[in-house]
């Protein structure tokens, strides 16, 4: 009976020493986040695969809401977070681009406004700084039909 609980033991020592060791070469990319200080990476998880956001910006589900259905897609997502809005602003500029969104306009008075547009969608990303933070807006929709024919007629 000793022995058996004995080999329960040193088992059971055995798997926790791998576990650990195992859990302790896992890296957090630390040294690749400081070595570009001024460059946002986009979150793993999105709730539109089209649409980057910040690593750093929390989701706030409460405040958020998204639709898809037949090809249409509508949603109003909210994020929190203490990212530098300059920052946020040349993240879309590069990021929106490599999804096939082109850059309509940018506004600047206090908050800030990035529109996008492409084929039948449109996608405003509005900034509103709180105080040390920032609460990042992403609203997606459809086009409407009469900005789609304006913008397939050639202009004169």
């Amino acid at each position: 009976m000793k022995a058996g609980k004995l080999f329960f033991l040193s088992a059971t020592f055995c798997v926790l020493a791998v576990l650990l060791a195992g859990c302790s070469t896992l890296s957090d990319n630390s040294s690749a986040k400081t070595a570009n200080p001024g460059i946002l990476e986009p979150q793993a998880i999105l709730k539109f695969s089209d649409v980057p956001v910040p690593v750093g910006l929390k989701s706030l589900p409460n405040q958020s809401y998204s639709f898809e259905s037949s090809g249409v897609r509508v949603g109003v997502l909210k994020y929190q977070g203490k990212n530098n809005p300059d920052q946020v602003v040349n993240f879309y500029k590069e990021q929106m681009a490599m999804y096939n969104w082109n850059l309509v306009n940018i506004v600047e008075y206090g908050q800030r406004l990035l529109n996008f547009e492409r084929d039948n969608e449109t996608c405003i990303i509005t900034m509103e700084p709180k105080g040390s933070t920032v609460i990042l807006i992403i609203s997606l929709g459809p086009k409407s039909q009469i900005a789609a024919k304006k913008a397939k007629s050639p202009v004169k």
